[in-house]
Formats: C-alpha cells, sequence, structure tokens
C-alpha cells in the first residue's frame, strides 16, 4: 500500500530530482525517432503518397501519404536533434518543477476492457486470482460506476477527459447524419484534398486530406504535459487520430484497415457462392479461387486508387502451393515473396503491398490461416491492416512511434477492433482460433506496455487491454446452458471466461512484479519520506457484462406503435441505415446500439416534429411507454429505463446525443436489425449468434471494477473520477471542466 501524505509536508527536493546520467523518457524516444528516420531512408521504398478507402457506412476518405508524413517525422527529428542542447536544458530546468507536488513518481493504469464484477468477486472469493487479492490487500477494491450508455468509445472517453458525455461528445459507436440521415463513425471525420490536379486518368492530390478527432475536451494526459509530465498511452479507446501531447500514444477503437472499413476479413474458397461486400463498415468477402496445377490463385483486396479518376480498386494477385509433405501446410506466393502457411493455424503478420502507380505502393498487414489446402480450399484473411512500420495515416504519436514498436518487437495488429468477431459469428473462424487470435493480440500489446514501463520510471503510463471485452462478447453462450446460441452446440469452452480472468490476473502479477510492488511483503510500504520513490498502480475496467440472449427491435416497436413508417407500407425493411424510413409519416426512428432519434423539423432534412414543447412531450411519452417495456413471451422487463437525454448529459454537446437512451435489463439488447437502421417483423427474438455477451444495458447493472495499491473513497466512484485521481497524484490541478472528483484520501504515515 501506498501511504499518501499530506501536502503540507511534500519533500520538494527529492521530488524534483534528475538523475543526470539517464535519459529522460521523451529524450529517450527522439534519439529512437532519428534512428527509425535513418533507417527508413536507407531501408525504404517509395511508399504511396495518397489512396481512397472508406471508414464508416459509405464515407470516403483519403489516407494520408505514408512519403509526405514519415518525411514529415524526419523533419522534425532533425530539428529536434539540432535543438537538442537547449531543449535538454529547458527539460532539466522545467523537471526540477514538474513533480513539485506530486506524491508519487509514477501512475500506471491498466485497463482490463469488461471486466465483470461479480465474477471477478466470485473468483476471489475461490481463490483464483491471487495477483488481484494482493492488490486488493494493500489498496484496495471498488465498484466502479460507468456511463450512460456502458459502450466502450463513451465509457473511455469519459475516462480520458473526466467528464460526462454531454462535454466529450461521444454517445455511441455511430451516429446519425441529420442532414442525409445516413449512419458516420462518431470519433472522427476523414475528408479527402480540397483540391487535385486532372491530368487525364490521373488525380494529383494538392493538398492534405484532413483527419479530425470528435472527441472533445482535452484528456489528462495533455494536462499533465502542460505541468511538464511524460506519458505514454497505448491502445485506449478513442485516441484516432493520436492526440498530441507531451508524451507517445498508439491509437486504437476506430483505426481503420488498409480499405478504410472498421474491419472488413477475406474468406478464399473453392467451392460455394462467392460475394465481394461492398456496403456496410465491418464483415466480410467471400472470394473463390482458380485452382491451377498443384496450387490456388487469387486476389486479395486494397483501397481504391484515388490516384487515378476511375477510382478502380487495388488488387494484389498470390497463389498459394501446398509443400507436399504431410500436415506440411503451404507457401503464400505474394508480392514476389514466400511465406509458409502452417494448416489449422494462424501465419506471421504478412506485408501485403498494392501499387498505385509506377513507383507508388501503399502497404499493410495481415495474418493468413490455412484451414484446407487440398480439394476444396479454404483459407481466412484478417482484414488487411495499416503497416505499423509504414503507415499511410498517422496512427501514434509521434508518427514514428509505431514504427519504434514495429522496429523493436515486429509487426502488429493496428486495426481499432481487430479481434475478428464477425467471422466467428459468421461460422468461418472456429472457437479456438478466435482464441488464438485474441491472446496473439494480447501478448503483442502486453510487449508495448512492458517497454513503457520500462522506460518511463517518471510519469504516466495507461494501456488497455481488449481480450476480456470481446471474448466475453463471443463466449459468454457457454456460461448459461439456456442460451438461444447454444441450441445444437457441445459445450467445450464452459471455462474459457473463468480462464480469461486467470490470464488478466497473471498479467497483473507480471505488471506488480515489474513495478516491484509488494516485492518485500507487508514491510514494503511507501511512507511520507520516500513516497516520491513509489509508483500508483490502478487496474480497471470501463463497465461489466452480462448475457444477451433477446434483441429488441426498437424501429418495430415504432411501426407498431404508429410512431415510425415504410416506404410503400412495407411491413419489414429491405436495406439498412435507414433507407427504407417514410419520413413524411415518421416521428421517431433508432439507429446505434442505444439510442432513439425524433424526426425532428428544422434538426433533421424531412423532419416532421416541430422542435421544443412537441418534441419534448413526444420524447417524455415515448420515455413513460419504453420504460418497464415487457418481453411477452417470457413476461420479463426488457427495458429497465429509457431516458431522455437531458437526464443525464450536461455539457456544450449535448444536442449532438440521441434524443432518448435505452436502459436493458439484463439478458436483453438492441436486437441486430434495430442497431443498424433496419425494421425487422417482430420486436423481441432470440439471439442466436456467436456475440452472446453484451454490457449495452442500464449503468446500474454492469459498473466496472478498480483496484488499486493506494487506498481510494469508493461508494460513489465512477470512471470519470479516475482522471481527477491521477492528477492529484501529480500533483497537478483539475481543470473546472472536469465533471469528476478525485478518489484520494489523506493518509499520514505513521
Amino acid at each position: 500500500m501506498i501511504e499518501l501524505r499530506p501536502k503540507a509536508n511534500r519533500n520538494v527536493p527529492r521530488l524534483a530530482r534528475v538523475a543526470p546520467a539517464k535519459l529522460s523518457p521523451c529524450a529517450y524516444f527522439l534519439v529512437l525517432t532519428l534512428m527509425i528516420a535513418a533507417l527508413m531512408a536507407w531501408l525504404g521504398d517509395r511508399p504511396a503518397s495518397h489512396s481512397q478507402a472508406y471508414i464508416g457506412p459509405g464515407a470516403g476518405i483519403a489516407l494520408i501519404g505514408s512519403f509526405l508524413t514519415m518525411l514529415g517525422a524526419m523533419l522534425l527529428a532533425f530539428g529536434v536533434m539540432v535543438t537538442w542542447p537547449i531543449r535538454r536544458l529547458l527539460r532539466f530546468v522545467r523537471g526540477q518543477k514538474a513533480f513539485r507536488g506530486a506524491r508519487v513518481k509514477r501512475v500506471v493504469v491498466l485497463g482490463l476492457d469488461g471486466l465483470e464484477p461479480t465474477i471477478t468477486e466470485k473468483l476471489l472469493d475461490e481463490g483464483a486470482l491471487p495477483n488481484l487479492a494482493k492488490l486488493r490487500a494493500m489498496g484496495c477494491y471498488l465498484r466502479l460506476g460507468t456511463t450512460t450508455p456502458p459502450l466502450s468509445p463513451v465509457a473511455w472517453s469519459s475516462f480520458s477527459t473526466g467528464t460526462n458525455p454531454g462535454k466529450h461528445n461521444i454517445f455511441d459507436f455511430i451516429t446519425r447524419n441529420p442532414a442525409t440521415y445516413k449512419p458516420l463513425i462518431s470519433s472522427v471525420r476523414i475528408r479527402e484534398p480540397k483540391r487535385v490536379l486532372r491530368l487525364g486518368p490521373f488525380v494529383i492530390p494538392l493538398s492534405k486530406p484532413s483527419v479530425t478527432a470528435l472527441r472533445k475536451s482535452k484528456p489528462f494526459w495533455t494536462v499533465l504535459g502542460e505541468a511538464g509530465i511524460f506519458s505514454a498511452v497505448l491502445r485506449v479507446p478513442i485516441t484516432f487520430p493520436p492526440d498530441r501531447f507531451r508524451g507517445v500514444q498508439l491509437s486504437a477503437m476506430c483505426v481503420p484497415d488498409l480499405r478504410g472499413t472498421q474491419g472488413m476479413f477475406s474468406y478464399y474458397f473453392e467451392q460455394g457462392e462467392a460475394g465481394l461486400t461492398t456496403d456496410g463498415d465491418v464483415g466480410g468477402d467471400r472470394i473463390r479461387v482458380e485452382r491451377n496445377g498443384r496450387g490456388v490463385s487469387s486476389f486479395i483486396r486494397g483501397p481504391v486508387n484515388s490516384l487515378r479518376s476511375d477510382r478502380a480498386e487495388l488488387r494484389t494477385p498470390f497463389r498459394v502451393v501446398p509443400t507436399g509433405k504431410a500436415n506440411g501446410g503451404a507457401i503464400l506466393h505474394i508480392n514476389g515473396n514466400k511465406h509458409r502457411l502452417p494448416i489449422n493455424d494462424f501465419s506471421d503478420w504478412i506485408r501485403v503491398s498494392f501499387s498505385a502507380a509506377p513507383g507508388v505502393k501503399v502497404r499493410g498487414v495481415a495474418r493468413f490461416f490455412l484451414k484446407r489446402v487440398e480439394k476444396p480450399f479454404e483459407m481466412y484473411c484478417t482484414p488487411v491492416q495499416i503497416d505499423p512500420d509504414k503507415p499511410v495515416m498517422p496512427i501514434s504519436h509521434p508518427t514514428v512511434y509505431s514504427s519504434y514498436l514495429a522496429r523493436s518487437q515486429g509487426p502488429f495488429a493496428t486495426l481499432g477492433l481487430a479481434e475478428d468477431t464477425w467471422s466467428l459469428s459468421e461460422r468461418l473462424m472456429g472457437e479456438d482460433a478466435f482464441l488464438q487470435q485474441a491472446y496473439d493480440i494480447h501478448d503483442e500489446r502486453e510487449r508495448m506496455f512492458f517497454d513503457a514501463l520500462q522506460k518511463v520510471s517518471r510519469g504516466l503510463v495507461v494501456c488497455v487491454f481488449d481480450a476480456p471485452d470481446r471474448i466475453q462478447h463471443m463466449f459468454w453462450r457457454f456460461t448459461e446452458d439456456d442460451h438461444p446460441a447454444l441450441r445444437g452446440m457441445e459445450n467445450r469452452h464452459a471455462d474459457t471466461i473463468h480462464e480469461m480472468y486467470r490470464k488478466m490476473d497473471a498479467l497483473v502479477g507480471r505488471t506488480m512484479d515489474e513495478l516491484e510492488l509488494g516485492a518485500k511483503g507487508e514491510e514494503d510500504k511507501y511512507h511520507a519520506e520516500n513516497a516520491d520513490d513509489g509508483t500508483a498502480l490502478i487496474v480497471m475496467s470501463d463497465h461489466g457484462f452480462k448475457s444477451f440472449q433477446r434483441g429488441v427491435d426498437l424501429n418495430a416497436w415504432l411501426r407498431d406503435h404508429g410512431y415510425l413508417k415504410l416506404k410503400d407500407d412495407a411491413a419489414v425493411s429491405r436495406g439498412i441505415y435507414l433507407a427504407d424510413m417514410d419520413w413524411s409519416q415518421t416521428r421517431a426512428y433508432a439507429i446505434g446500439l442505444a439510442g432513439m432519434f425524433i424526426n425532428q423539423e428544422g434538426r433533421e432534412a424531412q423532419g416532421i416534429v416541430e422542435p421544443g414543447a412537441a418534441t419534448k412531450q413526444l420524447v417524455q411519452e415515448l420515455a413513460s411507454r419504453l420504460t418497464g417495456l415487457k418481453d411477452p413471451e417470457r413476461d420479463e422487463v426488457a427495458i429497465h429505463e429509457a431516458v431522455p437525454r437531458g437526464k443525464v448529459y450536461k455539457g456544450p454537446y449535448t444536442r449532438a446525443a440521441p434524443d432518448l437512451i435505452m436502459g436493458y435489463r439484463a439478458g436483453y439488447r438492441v436486437s441486430w436489425d434495430a442497431a443498424v437502421g433496419k425494421c425487422g417483423p417482430v420486436v423481441f427474438s432470440d439471439n442466436t449468434k456467436a456475440w452472446s455477451g453484451d454490457h449495452c444495458i442500464h449503468p446500474e447493472l454492469v459498473p466496472g471494477v478498480l483496484f488499486s495499491n493506494i487506498k481510494l473513497n469508493g461508494p460513489n466512484a465512477n470512471i470519470i473520477d479516475v482522471a481527477p485521481t491521477v492528477l492529484e497524484l501529480f500533483g497537478v490541478e483539475k481543470p473546472a471542466y472536469m465533471d469528476g472528483t478525485s478518489l484520494l484520501r489523506e493518509e499520514v504515515a505513521p
């Protein structure tokens, strides 16, 4: 346990101490920046200057040219080295002040996305989580309140900014464009260059595309940077595009794949019906292969070529040839290179390039899972992801930080949602393969995390691990004998979720060992006289988890009760994303995982409900009718509470939120149809997909967890309180815009 001294007893000289023989974290990464830039100049082929892809359902973007990106990084590195002596001196002087009010020299936040309190507490009672139990004994364990709604992009944005969603502007994964009713990714806008030069079939960009973050308010690591404190922030959701602050960052959720989608895999086969998916933002393509002699041939889909006016899709051919040995797998021939593909196992990351023009290439990385090489051939390919070594758009800060990680640790997943839940739901990937993929990504992240722990001896380290969230989404069905998604299946994974919790506990143990927390037993405590030598460790989740057995089609309910009408008096939607709505007779509609919108006049393009009193009355009417909505087939309450946005959000961006937010009961969630703006035949239906657990329910029912080696106040702890707590640990004043309050308790050492 770290015992926090009162502010009046601070030991300023010890806190301000700087080791002269050791590079600061910032200096370390700046040296690496120059080295990597030099290596790229010598080793790198000429990368793409421009290409085109899509992010979100149908929203066109242009990928930033990696040549310009890396050239800028090289010039920055050169400038940094030229001004090194002056910067070093200024940093030394500033460092004397940065930690003057700090209670610890380092704070480490280990995020375990989706860790559920009831499971955690059960396993703690059984002695199955010894490291979390040790951390609890050293400091505390609390249930951590979450956001409305308890979705990862919303909750982690509140974690980052210390604010309610009305101040950070993230309310769901997607939102709608009221001018077109089309969906948009909620956290980022990527726009093509405004100026181009057209020369025959060629298009030459004369200005840069723009990548604009929609998360508002300032994250607490930026506040720390302004106070002179360095931070390493790894894979925290909604950090794309990366923040600019004093430190390093690797982006996470909403980083697109190379095609600009949120994750489109490819599945290659020899028999069956092919289909190239062109609509939507997730899912996959089913592509037929051609057998030529002993091997098969096909292609990998890339971004469209925006260097040409026809914007033809870039494709890279490949050939797979069996080794001829029993269970020997095959050899993948692609881009002039050969790579071994094992049978029923993932390959290493393989670099894939697409030729946009002579000497201009767009580069990505992918992994392959060869299921069958003899007839009929079957092979899965992950979404082709941005190559972290030569990114076509900034996925880290500084830009070359991803290159540093790739060069020091090898290629890694860069896609925001890299664990491919969709292919498992489509039964194209098995449970064992999905687990391998999830844990491989987890291991990649762990290497980055421990690298940051070793480099940042003073300052902040934050890393979020996604495996708990993804595994619980896909394996919850195996914990319930009556789950609709388990019907007809053998339950081979009854212990998978508990095993995942034990793995996360082992990660916490390795972290504590690296930080040397409790290494000398109960007598090894940080007292007032040496608190500056301490590290505060916070292990937390953004929300909990519950079963998802039944879906609620909000659009079907609106149709049945006269609030919504489809074109041509149709009974069900034929298209997705609100395409079939008759807006002249629709007063309310649903899209996304938690929200319902009023078709308001003057706001929506074809709105019919008057703003002001009429809209407010309709919202209250819908909230009253939907709160307590029962599932007649099960005689259970499905919607715990339907909440008007003004009841839960305060701030300048509240008007961007859905008009009504649904808080479901455990076992229920918005249906798959309503989530993508469709209207299905019935209101309630069984969820038979592998995605069988969820947290899109009322926030009171899915709090997260918080462990720490310091004593914290607990009864009403909320995720918005973490940022002010970290700031106070470093002696930095909380900004006025933050809604959270510090959880620290003043303690005087005996």
